[in-house]
């Protein structure tokens, strides 16, 4: 029997037992971090340096991307290292980073998507208006409020929940740090307080998701009053990615925290984690990019002037060698 002061470390569920599947798991998920990092790290960089999106929706796009590199950089390089070193260890403290910052990223992003709804709602509904309502200082207070609102949601619930008494070990089931996880070592009734807390959060997130579903029924409506073809196929471009990234965010998460305890099971449970936390991050850009022609343009331009310049520099190095 221990209580969190005793505790040092926690045990984090492994994807494998065997040396080989550990291998392998290593060498998957680092193949998804690096398409991760290389996919948001394109969008952020032809976001920044392209004048022509330097529009309200790509600045939330960059803003989102931003939040997906955070996300997968908190729970994928501490799975990886365990998989490389045959471990299962997480230090007290880097436990308690990783619920602060995954619970930080994932509630930003979320409001980021609600207010990415606002703008598809405004710019296609209400298009008169859309300068004035999403000027460039409303854009920033509404940007600061997203990570504002998941900063302080996070400070809330990760300090509520390394307050209560951890006494039935330290084993988490879950590769990373998570509260649900937590909240089952704990031996206290105090642990619901904590539960009441994510009950109220689970009611504001319902009202997000109320409040996409509005906008978008609103977006379908205004859409198919569009006379021409070529219209409508360019409102739908720029909704459809959106529309895809809120529906695998908030599908994963519900299937993961509100399935029935008779499913669970610890394979199934990663399962489920590997699918809101990590695949999210890396199929975003691809799902941002893939109707989307001006930052497809965007894209193409940069690297065809980074492979350029990548050649002249080859050349004028040869010349003076």
């Amino acid at each position: 029997m221990s209580n969190s002061s005793s505790i040092t470390e926690f045990l984090l569920l492994a994807f494998a037992d065997t040396r080989q599947l550990q291998l392998l798991h290593f060498w998957l998920f680092l193949g998804i971090y690096l398409a991760a990092l290389l996919g948001n790290g394109l969008i952020i960089t032809a976001v920044a340096c392209d004048h022509r999106l330097h529009t309200p929706m790509y600045f939330f796009l960059l803003s989102l991307s931003l939040l997906d590199l955070g996300s997968i950089s908190t729970t994928v390089p501490q799975t990886m290292a365990n998989s490389l070193w045959d471990s299962r260890a997480i230090s007290y403290s880097g436990c308690t980073a990783q619920v602060f910052f995954f619970t930080f990223l994932f509630v930003a992003e979320y409001c980021v998507l609600t207010i990415i709804a606002y703008d598809r709602y405004v710019a296609i509904c209400q298009p008169l208006q859309y300068g004035t309502l999403l000027g460039s200082r409303a854009c920033v207070h509404m940007a600061a409020a997203a990570w504002a609102s998941g900063f302080l949601y996070a400070v809330m619930h990760t300090a509520n929940t390394f307050s209560l008494p951890l006494c039935k070990g330290n084993a988490v089931g879950q590769f990373f740090c998570e509260i649900p996880q937590i909240l089952k070592l704990s031996c206290s009734r105090s642990y619901l307080r904590e539960v009441g807390l994510l009950v109220l959060s689970a009611c504001l997130a319902f009202g997000c998701f109320v409040f996409i579903l509005f906008s978008y029924v609103q977006i379908f409506r205004a859409v198919l009053r569009i006379p021409s073809d070529q219209g409508r196929h360019k409102a739908f471009s720029t909704c459809l990615p959106h529309l895809a990234v809120v529906s695998l965010f908030i599908s994963t998460a519900v299937f993961a925290y509100l399935k029935p305890s008779s499913t669970s099971s610890p394979s199934l449970n990663l399962v489920v984690a590997v699918l809101y936390s990590v695949v999210p991050p890396a199929v975003n850009p691809l799902l941002y990019s893939m109707r989307n022609q001006e930052l497809k343009d965007a894209l193409w331009k940069m690297m065809s002037r980074c492979f350029s310049e990548a050649i002249n520099c080859l050349f004028s190095f040869a010349e003076h060698s």
